[in-house]
This record gives structure tokens, sequence and C-alpha cells, in this order.
């Protein structure tokens, strides 16, 4: 027997504005709005090489190893295109050329920046 969906994370509308470079607006069926710009998207890019780079700087700085001291200018990422995978995420190309990660619908809601989701730790 299929577990029912929580409906918080089914999208009722989503568009990605890469032309304008606005980002991502997805209108949930609960009624939730979120937007997601696309540096924060790249910045929190779901897939294992981003991941695991994450989880090293993390561990790095942990042992007291600083990494950023100088960090190099790092131009604001942009989406160079974007498509649907299947009904259950969008994929993003990002103008670094990262194109990798994988955007699922219930990770979006889980990520949501607004100032009430963040507050409230997510969905």
């Amino acid at each position: 027997m299929p577990l029912p969906l929580d409906s918080r994370r089914i999208p009722a509308s989503v568009k990605v504005h890469v032309t304008t470079g606005e980002g991502v607006e997805i209108l949930w069926s609960d009624g939730h709005a979120s937007r997601y710009d696309f540096p924060y998207l790249r910045d929190h890019c779901p897939c294992a090489t981003c991941n695991d780079e994450r989880e090293k700087k993390a561990s790095g700085k942990a042992q007291g190893i600083q990494s950023d001291v100088l960090p190099m200018f790092k131009p604001k990422a942009k989406a160079s295109s974007a498509k649907a995978v299947g009904n259950y995420a969008i994929q993003i190309e990002f103008s670094d050329g990262h194109a990798t990660g994988i955007y699922s619908f219930s990770w979006l809601r889980e990520m949501c920046p607004c100032e009430s989701c963040t507050r409230s730790g997510g969905v």
C-alpha cells in the first residue's frame, strides 16, 4: 500500500526565471509560497559532490583549519538552463558549469528560505 503524499511538499505551480535571473518560485498545494534565488540554490546544491565539499569544509573548520582566509572573488551564480526531472524535481545548470544537482520538491520545501520556515525549522 503506497504512503500518502504530504500536500505541503507538492507544488501547485513552479516558475523558473532563467532569462530574468530572478530564481525559482513555487506555490505549494497548501498555499505556502517559496522563492529561491539562484545563488542560494547553487550554494545549497544537494548533489553528492557538493555535499562532500561541504562536509570537508565543515570538518576542516572543526579541526581549526582555515581554508578561506583570502577567498577569491566568486561571481554571483546564475542559471544557464533548467528542466523538469519527472514530476518530482528540477535540475538547473549554473553559469559555472555545474549541473549535477537535482532539486526535489520535497527537498526544496524543507530548504524554503522564507522567514516563517527558517524560524520554524521548515516543514
